[in-house]
């Protein structure tokens, strides 16, 4: 494989930290970046304003293969979703959106629709892919995997940060409870279910600084790519 067509995969449960390591590992990277989680989340906000019907399978498995999206890789505004060229940041994290993006996401029609949709982001010089079946389903023949993984503890208290930065009032203990039934969901179900590549690299941030887990990563990059 040519590094042009390189591919970066950063999977784990949420608040491990796989959106901002993505993030800045592109950006340093110079490549573009795939946020997987919020492409469901643009189809859902792509059949809410086209009104439709969450049942018509059909329909949806050709929206998705249809989507005009992106992510913005440099600036302050980097990893933020684009819609049609329209930046629906706002917009894909309503809870409406949210909730639609949930059934879609356990559709095996609609994620296999979305499967070329998502392969199509792998172009030179690179891709970094963050998600939770990227390195095991979507590019399995990715040259570096990246497990990111952190207690359940920790990673509420992430969520619980974030959000009250956002001016959001949020109970810990809920979260807690929350990011635990998503555990439980994404680890047991049929399709793609959230678990390491065979090949992946996995590292516990649970510790660990941004900094430190991007350090990891890209000595891991220059190893396997050069």
């Amino acid at each position: 494989m040519s590094e042009q067509s390189a591919v970066i995969t950063i999977d784990g449960p949420g608040g491990a930290g796989k959106g901002t390591i993505a993030r800045e590992m592109a950006r340093e990277l110079g490549w573009h970046l795939l946020d997987s989680g919020a492409i469901y989340r643009l189809l859902a906000l792509a059949s809410l304003r086209e009104n439709i019907d969450p049942g018509n399978v059909v329909r949806l498995a050709e929206r998705a293969e249809a989507l005009d999206i992106g992510f913005i890789v440099e600036g302050e505004n980097a990893g933020a979703a684009l819609l049609e060229g329209e930046r629906v940041d706002a917009a894909i994290r309503d809870e409406s959106c949210g909730e639609r993006a949930s059934v879609l996401a356990a559709d095996p029609t609609i994620r296999e629709a979305l499967k070329a949709r998502q392969r199509a982001f792998r172009q030179p010089p690179g891709l970094v892919a963050d998600g939770r079946d990227m390195g095991t389903v979507i590019f399995p023949d990715a040259p570096v995997k990246i497990f990111l993984t952190a207690s359940a503890g920790e990673r509420a208290r992430r969520r619980h940060k974030q959000l009250m930065e956002q001016g959001v009032t949020a109970n810990l203990d809920d979260l807690l409870q929350e990011l635990q039934a998503r555990d439980a969901r994404d680890s047991q179900r049929q399709t793609a279910p959230l678990k390491p590549a065979d090949d992946a690299f996995t590292i516990d941030t649970t510790e660990q600084s941004i900094d430190a887990v991007i350090q990891t990563v890209m000595e891991r990059v220059k190893a396997r790519l050069h």
